[in-house]
């Protein structure tokens, strides 16, 4: 015999529908949000991936490389000469007022900084940026150490007074500021290569003592940047380039004459080579068709011939 159904039984189906339904629905909206919240992680992954394969495109391209050369090094270039020069007639005697001079330099300077202020830097090339910023701070910092130290000048001959401003604080971090921002060109230039060749790294490591061996066999770009480092660890204010001291340091190895001096590290042989002044600027296109017929170099002037 068929038993009905009682009122509890039939709202305790009812209930078991609604839940079971209730219960469906939200699993399918839970998919559904699931899934158009994937879809839109995936949909910012891949925006910010292709954004970035575009910046990478964009990124350190030759043209930024030749622009920052002739808008941001190169007048700052022209005041290293400017000081290097003045240095030289100081120690020559061939200055009699020294004050003046020095209120010419922080002149020449302030003249540069304001070239250089107004430059544009692809923000798709970080390095330049922090090039050109060092390289603006280098000549700030120069043109306030030699304005402040000028009544100073009064009371001291060439030789004294050169060691002051060496040893001014504010003279000492515009050297710096310019040494860091030399690295980031240079890093720059690196960066360059590595989207041309996959044999040079965007980024590169040296061990602590690097071989000399090891050393002869990185690319030009490497070794460049490897020196532009070690020159600004070492803190000084050179009248060469990188380039020019990466090819005295070849030089010294290919002639066989670093191991003759039992130099077997690029840092046994940078230092023998900086240490006794061994490194001219100009030093690298003169040994250029000797030692680096065939790598590869961005066109920038400081790299030819006339440049």
């Amino acid at each position: 015999m068929d038993k009905q159904l009682t009122k509890t039984d039939l709202a305790f189906v009812l209930g078991f529908l609604f839940t079971l339904i209730v219960g469906v629905g939200a699993f399918l909206y839970g998919v559904k949000v699931g899934a158009e919240r994937t879809e839109a992680k995936y949909a910012a992954e891949l925006k910010a991936a292709q954004a970035a394969a575009a910046d990478s495109i964009l990124a350190y391209q030759q043209q930024d490389l030749v622009s920052f050369y002739h808008t941001v090094f190169l007048p700052y270039r022209e005041f290293s000469t400017e000081w290097l020069t003045v240095r030289g007639k100081w120690l020559a005697g061939e200055t009699s007022d020294l004050a003046a001079s020095l209120k010419e330099l922080a002149r020449a300077a302030e003249r540069k900084y304001d070239a250089v202020k107004g430059t544009h830097v692809p923000l798709a090339s970080p390095l330049l940026k922090e090039a050109r910023d060092g390289y603006l701070n280098s000549l700030r910092l120069f043109a306030g150490s030699f304005s402040g130290l000028v009544s100073q000048a009064k009371s001291h001959d060439a030789f004294r007074l050169l060691e002051i401003v060496e040893s001014d604080e504010t003279y000492r971090s515009g050297v710096r500021s310019a040494l860091h921002a030399q690295q980031a060109y240079y890093g720059a230039m690196m960066k360059w290569g590595a989207t041309l060749d996959p044999d040079i790294p965007e980024e590169y490591d040296p061990p602590a003592k690097l071989g000399t061996a090891d050393w002869t066999g990185l690319p030009l770009l490497v070794k460049n940047k490897i020196t532009a480092d070690y020159l600004a660890r070492r803190g000084a204010f050179d009248d060469f380039l990188p380039q020019d001291l990466t090819a005295k340091i070849d030089s010294l190895i290919q002639t066989g004459r670093a191991g003759q001096l039992n130099l077997h590290t690029f840092q046994s042989v940078a230092e023998l080579l900086t240490g006794t002044e061994a490194v001219r600027a100009g030093d690298f296109l003169a040994l250029k068709a000797q030692l680096y017929g065939d790598e590869l170099l961005p066109q920038l002037p400081f790299f030819s011939p006339g440049g």
